[in-house]
C-alpha cells in the first residue's frame, strides 16, 4: 500500500550520548530514519542529547532539539511540534524506554500522537521478560527454563531449583547492563539484587544456564501485509556466556546445516508475529546445543539493534531507512533496492563473502577492572571486515581494531605466559587461561596450536565450535608452511594473500620489512582486487560502488574519470578516539561532493555514518593501514587523501604514504609532526615569544628523574603521538616517576615520553581554529569547569567562556593565529591552553580535527569539517565567505559521559588520561542552565534538595570559598569528614560530621548507603588519597548519585541549581539557536 497521508510530522527519539552498550550504530540509524522519511516528503522533528552525531546535524531534520532526553521534555517539544506520530525504534534502548514512558503516562494521547513501528502492546512483549516467556511458548519456541522476579526472596527457591548455576537479566536494560552469571548462593543473590537496582521496572528473568552452548542471531523485517524476510543471519565465533557485543560474531553463520537454518528462520518469522512487530526490524538471539541441537530463544529486540548495523554493512540492505518507510505505509514489495535498482526489499539478501565482527575493548584505561568477559558487554567499539573465506575475513579484522596487531599472530606481538614459550608448562597455561574469556583470546589459541593443542582441546577450553577451531590451526599450519617455503614463488604468495595474511606478517615470517614484500608481492602480479558488495551475490549487477577487497582474477571497481578525494576514516571506535572524527570525515564527504569531487571513504567501522554505502561515491570497507591504504591507492589514484579528520589513525599513516608518494592535502605531514615533536615545538613557541610550561623529553627512567628534577614536581608525563591522553598521568614524586617510566615506555615504544611542568589552579581552554594559510578564524574557544590536570576529553567546558578576562580571550585569539600561520595549517586546528594569574601557557597544538569539533559546529552555526574540507581542496575562507569569528548569543555546555558502573571497582576519578565515551550537550541563555541540562543529560542530575556530603583535599579547603554558604543558602544539609567540617564552621556554617571508613560505625558509606545522601563532592590529591576515598566514590556511582571530584564542578552545579530554581529554562530548537548567530 502507498505511504500513509494522514501523518505529517514525525517525532524521532535519539540514542542520547555514546556510552558501552549503545554506541554510534544508532546514530547511523537515526541518520538513516531522518533522511529516509523525509525523502518521503515528512516533516521530521528529532530530540537527542548528543552533540557528536551526524543525526543532530541542522541539515539532517526540520527542527532538531539538543535537549535532556527526559519524559518531561520530550513532552514540552511535543506539545510545542505537535507531531502527528513518534518513531521509537531507531534510538536503541533509551529512545524505546522513553517512548513507552510516554505512551503508558497518556502524554501521547493528550497530544494525539501515534506510535508508528511498533505498537506499545508489541514492546511491551517483547521487553517484559514474562510476557515475552510466554509469546515464546504459545507459538511453539523452546525457552530456558525461567522466571521472572520482582525481589530477592522470590528469587530464592528457583535459583536452588537451578542449583544457583543460572544467568540473571534485568528487563529494560542495554548492553546487558546489570546482566549476570551465578554459579553459587552467594553469586545468585548478589547478581539478582544488583539487577533488580539496575533495571528500570525492578524486574529480572533468571534463567537455566546455557553457558557454552552455540548463539546465533537473526536479523528480521516484517511490513503491515505480514511479509516478512530475514535480511542476515549472525553466528558468535565465542559461546553463549559473552555478550554477544563482546563476541567475534560471522555472517553469514557458518556452522548451521540447510535444514537447521530453515528451522531457526521458521521460528524468527513465527516470533515477529507472535510479538506483534508490525512494520520494520527486529533482532532476534537464538541458542543451541552443541550435543542434542536444541534450539531456545534467548531474546528479541523490537526494534533497530547494534546487530542491525552490522547486518546493514555486511548486507548492503539498509534496515533502518526500509525499517522507516515501512513504519508510514509501504509495503517491502514497494520499497527498490538502493545497490541493485531492479530488486525490491522485499527480495531477501544473498552473500557470497564472509564478514567477521571483532570488538574493541579499552581495559588499559581502567587499572584494576576485571577484563573477563561475561554476559555484561564491556566493548568500546568494533570492526568489521569482509573476505571471500572466514580465515580472510578473520585476519583482515584483527589487523583492523589497531590494536598493534596485523594478523592472528605471524607479527612478532604474542605475548609469552612463562619463561619458555616453546614449552609444554607453555601450552598448559595457555589451555589453562583460555577457560576464561578476554579480550586476546583468540590470539592465544592460535598460540595454542602452535605449540601442538589438539581441537578437542581447545575445544574443551573454550566451547568455541570445532569448525572454528579448525580454520584457526589451517592459519598456523600455513604459517610453517610460507617459512619453508620462502617468498619467491607468486603462487605462494597469491595463496598467503588469499588466507589474509598481512605484508607485516609475511615480513615478520620471511624476515623482511612489510614495504619489501609489498614490492616484491606487486612485482610477482599479486595485487589486490576489488568485490562489489552487491545484496544478491552477483545475480542482479550493483549500482552502488561499495567494496571489499580481496586476492582474486576479477576487480570490479569501474573508473568515472572525475577527480578524487579520499578520506581516511578512524577505525574502530574507541575512548580517546570515536564518532567526533567520524563526524569530521562525513562532512568532508558531504562537502566535496557538494562541489563536483568524486569522494572516497576507506574505513572499517560498521557503526558509523562514514560506511554507509551512500555517504560518500565509494565505500572501502577496509583496514586503515598503510597496505591497505596504498592498495587502494594503486587502484583509485586519488588527486588527494585526507589524514586529518580520522584522529590518530590515519594521521599515524601520514609520513608513510607521503614518502610512498600519496597526494595529502591539507596540513602537511611535516607540519604535524612539527607540532608533535617536542623539540621543535619548543623552538616553534620560543620564536613566536609565547609561553609553555618548563618541558622535556626522556627515553629512560635516569633520564626522566634528571627532568623532573630540573623542572619540578609535580610533573604530567605522557609518550608522545598518542590520542585521548593514552598512558598520560601527573606524577608527585620521584618513586611515582620511575614506575611510570618503567610501566610507560611500552605505550609508545618508537617515541620518547614527554615531561611538562604541571600548572596547578589553571583554567584550561580548547580553541578550535580554522586556517588557509592566510586567514584564521577562530571557530569557538570553551573554557573546561575542571581545572588543568583533567584530560580535556573528559572535562566539561562551556563555549563562550563564561569568566575569563576580555583580554585573555584577545590573547588566545592572536596567539592562536599566530601559531596557525607559522604551522602553515590548510584546514582545521585544535589548540589546549592554561590560564594561570592571567598568564597564558600553551599546551599543546593539533593541526588536525580534534573531538569538539561537532560541538563547536552546533554551538556557534559553522560547520567546520565542511569548511576544513573546502580549504583542503583549494578555496580560501575569503572565497567561501568567512571573514568574521562566529560569537552565538547563547550559552552551550558540553559535558561527558562515563563508564565507570561497567567496571566495579575501578575508581572513578578524573586525570589526564581521558575514560569517557561519550558527551552531551545544553544550550540555552545562561551558563547555569546550559550546564544544568547537560548535567541532566548525562544523567547526572544534581538534586535540588537534600543533603550533600563534602570531603575535600588540603590544597580545597583553602581554596573552597563560598561553596560551602553557597550550598547552606540553597537550603541543603552539609555533612563532611572532620578535616572539611572544621573549615566549614571557621566560616560560621552549620555542618554535620561523618566518621571515614575504619573510624567508626556508622561510617560515611553506611550512610550512602543508607540513603542519607543526596550529592557528593569529594576531591581527593595523590595516590594516596586516591585510595582513600575509593570506597565513597564507588558507592555513590553504584547508587546513581551526583558526584563530583572538582570543586569548579560543584560551584558551576551550584549556579545551575540556581538558574533551575528561577524556572525559565527553554526547550528550542537547533535551527532557532542558529537563526539567532
Amino acid at each position: 500500500m502507498p505511504k500513509r497521508t494522514d501523518i505529517h510530522k514525525v517525532f524521532i527519539i535519539g540514542s542520547g550520548p555514546i556510552v558501552i552498550g549503545q554506541a554510534c550504530e544508532f546514530d547511523y540509524s537515526g541518520t538513516q530514519a531522518c533522511k529516509a522519511l523525509r525523502e518521503e516528503g515528512y516533516e521530521v522533528v528529532l530530540a537527542n542529547s548528543n552533540p557528536a552525531t551526524i543525526m543532530t546535524d541542522p541539515d539532517m531534520a526540520d527542527r532538531t532539539y539538543i535537549e535532556p532526553l527526559t519524559v518531561e521534555v520530550l513532552e514540552r517539544i511535543i506539545e510545542r511540534e505537535r507531531p502527528d506520530a513518534v518513531l521509537p525504534t531507531v534510538g536503541g534502548q533509551t529512545g524505546l524506554n522513553l517512548a513507552v514512558a510516554l505512551a503508558e503516562g497518556g502524554i501521547l494521547d493528550t497530544y494525539g500522537c501515534e506510535l508508528i513501528g511498533a505498537r506499545l502492546a508489541a514492546i511491551k512483549k517483547a521487553e517484559d521478560r514474562g510476557l515475552f516467556k510466554e509469546a515464546m511458548l504459545r507459538c511453539g519456541c523452546d525457552v530456558p527454563e525461567s522466571l521472572v522476579v520482582r525481589s530477592l526472596d522470590e528469587a530464592k527457591d528457583f535459583g536452588a531449583s537451578l542449583g544457583y548455576e543460572a544467568i540473571i537479566r534485568p528487563a529494560f536494560t542495554l548492553g546487558g547492563s546489570g546482566a549476570g552469571v551465578s554459579f553459587n548462593r552467594e553469586e545468585f543473590d548478589r547478581v539478582v539484587r544488583w539487577g533488580l537496582e539496575l533495571s528500570p521496572i525492578h524486574e529480572v528473568l533468571i534463567e537455566e544456564s546455557v553457558l557454552g552452548w552455540k548463539e546465533y542471531e537473526l536479523e528480521v523485517m516484517r511490513d503491515l501485509h505480514d511479509n516478512v524476510v530475514v535480511v542476515c543471519s549472525i553466528e558468535n565465533l565465542d559461546p553463549m556466556g559473552i555478550h554477544t557485543g563482546d563476541s567475534i560474531t560471522v555472517a553469514p553463520a557458518q556452522t548451521l546445516s540447510d535444514k537447521e537454518y530453515q528451522v531457526m528462520r521458521d521460528a524468527a518469522i513465527a516470533i515477529i508475529r507472535e510479538i506483534g512487530v508490525d512494520t520494520g526490524g527486529s533482532n532476534i538471539q537464538f541458542a543451541v546445543h552443541p550435543g542434542t541441537g536444541r534450539m531456545v530463544v534467548i531474546e528479541m529486540n523490537p526494534r533497530v539493534s547494534r546487530s542491525s548495523a552490522l547486518a546493514s554493512k555486511a548486507t548492503g540492505f539498509p534496515i533502518a531507512k526500509i525499517a522507516a518507510k515501512l513504519a508510514v505505509g509501504y509495503s517491502l514489495d514497494e520499497i527498490p533496492n538502493d545497490i541493485t535498482k531492479e530488486t525490491p526489499a522485499s527480495f531477501e539478501p544473498t552473500i557470497d563473502y564472509c564478514v567477521t565482527k571483532i570488538p574493541r575493548w579499552a581495559f588499559e584505561k581502567f587499572p584494576g577492572a576485571d577484563d573477563s568477559l561475561t554476559v555484561q558487554m564491556k566493548s568500546v567499539g568494533e570492526a568489521m571486515s569482509i573476505g571471500r573465506t572466514f580465515k580472510e575475513s578473520l585476519q583482515k579484522g584483527l589487523r583492523s581494531l589497531e590494536i598493534g596487531r596485523f594478523g592472528l599472530g605471524a607479527d612478532g606481538r604474542d605475548k609469552p605466559l612463562t619463561a619458555n614459550p616453546e614449552s609444554e608448562d607453555e601450552k598448559q597455561s595457555i589451555l589453562r587461561a583460555i577457560r576464561t574469556p578476554r579480550p586476546d583470546r583468540i590470539f592465544e589459541v592460535a598460540r595454542a596450536f602452535r605449540l601442538g593443542a589438539t581441537e578437542e582441546e581447545l575445544y574443551e577450553a573454550t566451547r568455541i565450535d570445532p569448525w572454528f577451531l579448525r580454520n584457526i590451526r589451517e592459519i598456523t599450519e600455513e604459517e610453517a608452511a610460507l617459512r619453508a617455503a620462502g617468498p619467491r614463488d607468486p603462487a605462494v604468495m597469491r595463496h598467503a594473500k588469499e588466507l589474509g595474511f598481512s605484508d607485516y606478517q609475511l615480513g615478520c615470517i620471511w624476515g623482511m620489512n612489510q614495504l619489501e614484500v609489498r614490492a616484491l608481492r606487486k612485482e610477482q602480479g599479486v595485487i589486490a582486487t576489488y568485490k562489489l558488495v552487491d545484496t544478491c551475490a552477483a545475480e542482479f549487477e550493483a549500482y552502488t560502488p561499495y567494496y571489499y577487497s580481496t586476492y582474486s582474477d576479477e576487480d570490479e571497481v569501474r573508473d568515472s574519470g572525475r577527480p578524487k578525494i579520499m578520506i581516511l576514516g578512524g577505525g574502530p571506535n574507541r575512548i580517546g578516539q570515536g564518532i567526533e572524527f567520524d563526524y569530521c570525515c562525513v562532512h568532508a564527504a558531504f562537502a566535496l561532493r557538494e562541489d563536483g569531487f568524486e569522494t572516497i571513504m576507506v574505513n572499517s567501522n560498521p557503526e558509523t555514518v562514514s560506511t554507509d554505502y551512500d555517504t560518500s561515491d565509494r565505500l572501502y570497507f577496509e583496514p586503515v593501514t598503510l597496505e591497505d591504504v596504498l592498495n587502494i591507492c594503486d587502484r583509485e589514484k586519488p588527486t588527494g587523501v585526507i589524514v586529518q579528520f580520522g584522529g590518530q589513525t590515519p594521521l599515524n599513516l601520514a609520513e608513510a604514504l607521503e614518502k610512498a608518494g600519496v597526494p595529502i592535502i591539507g596540513t602537511t605531514p611535516a607540519s604535524i609532526a612539527r607540532a608533535e615533536d617536542r623539540k621543535e615545538f619548543r623552538e616553534l613557541v620560543e620564536k613566536l615569544n609565547l609561553r609553555q610550561p618548563a618541558n622535556d623529553t626522556a627515553t629512560s627512567p635516569e633520564e626522566a628523574r634528571a627532568v623532573a628534577d630540573r623542572i619540578g614536581y609535580p610533573v604530567v608525563v605522557r609518550p608522545s603521538f598518542v590520542l585521548g591522553g593514552r598512558a598520560m598521568e601527573i606524577v608527585y614524586n620521584e618513586p611515582s616517576l620511575d614506575r611510570y617510566m618503567r610501566a610507560a615506555v611500552s605505550a609508545s615504544p618508537e617515541r620518547p615520553v614527554l615531561i611538562d611542568r604541571f600548572l596547578e589552579s589553571a583554567i584550561e581552554i580548547d580553541v578550535d581554529a580554522l586556517c588557509d594559510g592566510t586567514d584564521v578564524i577562530i571557530g569557538g574557544i570553551m573554557q573546561h569547569i575542571e581545572e588543568a590536570g583533567v584530560h580535556s576529553g573528559d572535562s566539561a567546558c562551556i563555549l563562550p567562556p563564561y569568566d575569563l578576562d576580555p583580554a585573555v580571550v584577545e590573547g588566545i585569539k592572536e596567539q592562536t593565529r599566530a601559531l596557525a600561520r607559522e604551522l602553515n595549517v590548510l584546514g582545521l586546528m585544535n589548540i589546549q591552553y592554561a590560564v594561570q594569574d592571567h598568564d597564558i601557557y600553551v599546551l599543546e597544538v593539533n593541526p588536525r580535527a580534534s573531538r569538539t569539533v561537532p560541538f563547536v559546529s552546533k554551538a556557534t552555526g559553522q560547520p567546520l569539517a565542511k569548511i576544513a574540507a573546502r580549504i583542503m581542496a583549494g578555496k580560501t575562507l575569503r572565497e567561501l565567505g568567512i571573514t568574521e569569528d562566529p560569537y552565538p548569543r547563547y550559552i552551550s555546555a558540553k559535558e561527558v559521559v562515563l563508564p565507570f558502573i561497567k567496571f566495579p571497582g575501578v575508581d572513578i576519578l578524573l586525570g589526564p588520561e581521558m575514560r569517557s565515551t561519550g558527551e552531551v550537550m545544553g544550550i540555552d541563555s545562561s551558563m547555569g542552565l546550559a550546564f544544568a541540562k547537560s548535567q541532566i543529560a548525562a544523567a547526572n542530575r544534581v538534586p535540588m534538595s537534600g543533603t550533600v556530603f563534602l570531603s575535600l583535599n588540603d590544597r580545597d579547603k583553602s581554596k573552597m570559598g563560598s561553596l560551602g554558604k553557597d550550598l547552606a543558602e540553597l537550603g541543603f544539609r552539609l555533612m563532611a569528614t572532620r578535616g572539611t567540617a572544621a573549615c566549614l564552621e571557621k566560616q560560621g556554617i552549620h555542618v554535620e560530621t561523618a566518621y571515614k571508613v575504619g573510624e567508626d560505625r556508622p561510617h560515611i558509606v553506611d550512610r550512602i548507603i543508607n540513603g542519607e545522601i543526596q550529592w557528593v563532592i569529594n576531591t581527593p590529591l595523590g595516590s594516596t588519597s586516591k585510595d582513600d576515598g575509593r570506597t565513597i566514590r564507588r558507592t555513590a556511582i553504584e547508587r546513581s548519585l551526583p558526584i563530583m571530584t572538582t570543586l569548579s564542578a560543584a560551584r558551576a552545579a551550584v549556579l545551575g541549581i540556581r538558574a533551575l530554581r528561577r524556572g525559565n529554562t527553554s526547550v528550542r530548537s537547533l535551527q532557532e539557536y542558529h537563526a539567532e548567530t
